[in-house]
């Protein structure tokens, strides 16, 4: 399902978005109505419609035409997608009409299986901003396919280690949960998790990992997911704070769409 503005959406409306890739997006999770969070991807609509387009974004009529989509009963996953099908690229300094494309896909059953990542030298263009443009980091996901791995971890020139390729990474170290102080996009399943249970944020490198009991990824399609491996280190595919911090968000009730 496809809605621009609350109507089907046309392909030459879609022109924009496909051949300039210029706009940006939220992923929600929706169980029987609820999202998880639900005000933390309103929020981030907001903030990153005035950061890209310079505009203010009705986020009461977003939710309406999200909940339009949302699947009645069951799981799905509603994304949102701000952009401006007039969008024209020699004169972005204009100023831009910033429309809402509301598409739904299944959502997979949690928990996934352990992901094994391959660590490469790699920073997101505006890392904070959760933008359309994924070719970059897609391209880092398909190389690191290639090399035998899942996935691709992002560090800067430093081996700062920073975030996945659509996911943010967390650590276990002596029993408590450790975020890398980094540029990087704030998840909702980041934050939520944050919320239920503490933790700490300071710099990772590289080499540190060796020190860590355990690493997770987070994300709204996949939850909390342990992460096996990061190249030849194996960390382990379960731990006991990892199923705890995974109960604790899967319990969260949501918000009503």
């Amino acid at each position: 399902m496809a809605e621009l503005n609350g109507r089907p959406v046309g392909a030459d409306e879609l022109q924009a978005l496909a051949l300039t890739n210029y706009g940006h997006f939220t992923s929600m999770r929706v169980e029987d109505g609820r999202v998880r969070g639900l005000a933390l991807h309103l929020e981030r609509l907001a903030r990153d419609c005035r950061a890209v387009f310079g505009a203010e974004l009705d986020t009461g009529r977003v939710r309406e035409l999200a909940r339009r989509a949302a699947p009645a009963a069951g799981t799905g996953v509603v994304r949102v997608t701000v952009f401006d099908p007039g969008l024209d690229i020699g004169r972005l300094g204009a100023g831009g009409r910033p429309q809402v494309l509301v598409t739904t896909r299944p959502a997979g059953v949690l928990p996934l299986p352990p992901l094994r990542v391959r660590s490469v030298e790699f920073v997101r263009d505006a890392p904070e901003i959760k933008s359309v443009g994924l070719f970059a980091s897609l391209r880092q996901r398909r190389a690191a396919q290639l090399a035998g791995f899942d996935d691709a971890l992002f560090a800067d020139a430093g081996s700062a280690v920073s975030e996945g390729g659509t996911w943010n990474v967390g650590f276990v170290r002596d029993g408590q949960v450790l975020w890398p102080a980094a540029r990087c996009l704030l998840g909702t399943t980041m934050e939520l998790v944050k919320q239920v249970h503490g933790s700490v944020t300071e710099p990772v490198r590289l080499g540190d990992l060796a020190g860590f009991e355990a690493a997770f990824a987070t994300n709204v399609a996949i939850g909390v997911q342990a992460i096996s491996a990061v190249d030849g280190l194996a960390l382990p595919g379960s731990h006991p704070v990892i199923d705890l911090l995974r109960r604790k968000y899967l319990d969260l009730p949501g918000d009503q769409l």
